[in-house]
């Protein structure tokens, strides 16, 4: 490759914020990030999240733990630690009536539905759920809503103040960020007196730090599938031996039909510790006698996180509220799955209420912006790009067709972490986009001045080494095409400002053009053309059309009577651009 990191660097135009090394000195020893961005007088909220960001790892001290990594069962441990120097027990998160939801698809998607539909009965809900798109506070939400920026701060700090005074020499003095942010969700939940919490494990179940729960009232899995291989195994049945990790001695647990190794597993982890496991009945046998269910979040695949979730809200109301709801006919399944059929029940008005009211951004979400439609789903896994690709032609579909021009197709993707982009992007493939657009999931070329963006976790090089990765496995997928040098720098000009467009692939006579650009508002300006009623950059970027396919697809972009663009691959991608096409998001 012709780009050495410096040159990369120098093409990102990042600068790097350095903190005072004295006050970081122990952030430094522990792996944890020591770069903090300059606080500004009057920004109480952005100051905490700056605080939490140094809880973030760096990338190379992840890299160091995965090689290194000890005893899981010792985590669990560490996080009760922390929990008792926060100023509670494991006992008392009983109080928060828990309802508790693993999965590798759809597990967000299975919990808001969970939460509306409790929340339509009057309870006063909490919801802790990962990642946040646009504010880390809507990881931690009441009654539906992020907590406000104020109530954010006041828990943070007195979180933040409480665990330094508590540390010792024997321990590390603070959790890292998603453990910091579990205790936080705790403290709200407990002290804003929520009638019950919905809880979304981070990753895998047996030892995510959600897991010093003891007392749920109700347990949940969603759909199974790789992800997260380097911690959860390599197969199906590796992760769902995780995922079966959440299971509690006689509370009772939910799934939803999955392959048939992976189920096994399943069943075998409920059995050894008596946790008696159903198998949720498909949608269609819930809606016998009444009329369909409408549900407020698009897509096939929706009705399967929807049938979990009406599970989950029954069980918890007939447990913990003494609801009883009339059970229909027995709908049984073959006797191959071995598991016990979950109630086949007539879904009451608030629960019907609340599938159709339910709201969950960035996935299968559709925003209309004039002549440009954002398509915005962060899928992320073989399956769940399936799933995504059958909702946007789907869509597509059901769009009345322009007469009074040509419409155009682009895809705006980036993935990160241990995924596997080149099978993702395969299946992309039968949208027929026009244009793919790649770039990190960095809304601008700095993001120093919004906490809420910051990622340490990986270094510049990485993500932009990535996008060129992504770009070159997409002009891979049309063999009939000569591989071109995709590295070759887009400014030969020696001594030339870098240019904000990195690279570009020549048009293809079978596929879509590509091209990588440094940030998310950079692609959003090339792909919007100015078009977009909502996104209008008050200081619009120069020289993103310095390569002959991004000057050419402009002209196309400009006179094209529709663009559709779907925007996939990662929720974190999808978060930026939310931020800047709802910019209401940000308040």
């Amino acid at each position: 490759m012709s780009w050495a990191p410096g040159r990369l660097r120098a093409a990102l135009s990042l600068a790097a914020v350095r903190a005072p090394s004295a006050t970081l000195e122990g952030a430094a020893r522990r792996g944890l990030s020591t770069r903090l961005a300059p606080q500004e007088p009057g920004m109480e909220y952005q100051d905490a999240v700056r605080m939490l960001n140094t809880l973030q790892t760096n990338a190379s001290y992840l890299e160091q733990v995965k090689r290194q990594r000890g005893d899981p069962q010792s985590q669990l441990e560490a996080m009760e630690l922390y929990l008792a120097r926060s100023g509670l027990q494991v006992e008392d998160l009983d109080r928060l009536n828990i309802i508790h939801v693993t999965g590798t698809k759809g597990k967000g998607s299975t919990c808001a539905f969970t939460e509306h539909i409790l929340r339509n009965y009057g309870l006063k809900t909490g919801f802790f759920s990962s990642p946040h798109l646009v504010q880390v506070r809507e990881r931690i939400r009441i009654n539906g809503q992020p907590i406000s920026p104020e109530l954010f701060s006041k828990h943070f700090w007195h979180l933040y103040h409480r665990l330094e005074e508590t540390k010792d020499s024997s321990s590390v003095p603070m959790p890292a960020y998603f453990r910091f942010l579990t205790l936080m969700a705790f403290h709200v939940f407990l002290q804003e007196k929520v009638d019950l919490a919905v809880i979304e494990v981070g990753i895998g179940g047996a030892y995510d730090c959600t897991n010093i729960i003891r007392k749920p009232v109700v347990c949940g899995v969603s759909s199974l599938g790789i992800d997260h291989t380097s911690l959860l195994g390599d197969t199906m049945e590796k992760i769902a031996w995780q995922k079966g990790g959440i299971f509690k001695r006689g509370i009772p647990a939910f799934t939803v039909l999955q392959p048939e190794g992976p189920l096994a597993v399943l069943r075998d982890r409920a059995q050894q510790i008596s946790c008696p496991l159903y198998l949720c009945p498909p949608l269609e046998a819930l809606e016998e006698g009444g009329p369909p269910l409408a549900l407020g979040l698009e897509g096939e695949h929706q009705r399967s996180n929807a049938t979990l979730a009406l599970q989950l809200a029954n069980c918890w109301l007939q447990r913990h509220h003494n609801q009883t709801i009339q059970e229909l006919k027995a709908f049984r399944p073959s006797d191959l799955w071995q598991l016990p059929l979950a109630p086949v029940f007539q879904p009451t008005s608030r629960m019907r209420h609340g599938l159709r009211d339910t709201k969950w951004p960035g996935r299968t979400q559709v925003l209309q912006h004039g002549p440009l439609t954002w398509y915005l789903d962060g899928a992320h896994t073989s399956s769940s790009v399936q799933a995504c690709v059958r909702w946007f032609r789907q869509a597509l579909q059901r769009q009345e067709r322009r007469s009074d021009g040509p419409e155009v197709r682009v895809l705006l993707f980036n993935s990160t972490g241990d995924r596997d982009p080149a099978a993702l992007l395969k299946l992309l493939q039968p949208c027929q986009f026009d244009y793919a657009v790649f770039c990190p999931n960095l809304t601008e070329v700095s993001s120093t001045g919004n906490a809420d963006q910051q990622n340490f976790t990986v270094t510049l090089d990485q993500v932009l080494l990535r996008c060129f990765q992504h770009q070159q496995h997409w002009s891979c997928l049309d063999k009939e095409q000569d591989s071109p040098d995709l590295w070759s720098p887009s400014n030969p000009e020696p001594g030339g400002p870098a240019s904000l467009l990195l690279a570009s692939h020549p048009p293809r006579s079978c596929n879509a053009s590509s091209l990588v650009f440094t940030c998310i508002s950079h692609a959003l300006q090339w792909i919007s053309q100015g078009r977009d009623p909502i996104f209008q950059p008050s200081t619009p970027s120069r020289n993103l059309l310095t390569h002959p396919v991004a000057s050419s697809g402009a002209s196309v972009l400009r006179e094209a009577a529709a663009i559709h663009v779907l925007v996939t691959g990662s929720l974190h991608l999808v978060g930026g651009v939310l931020k800047l096409l709802e910019p209401s998001l940000s308040q």
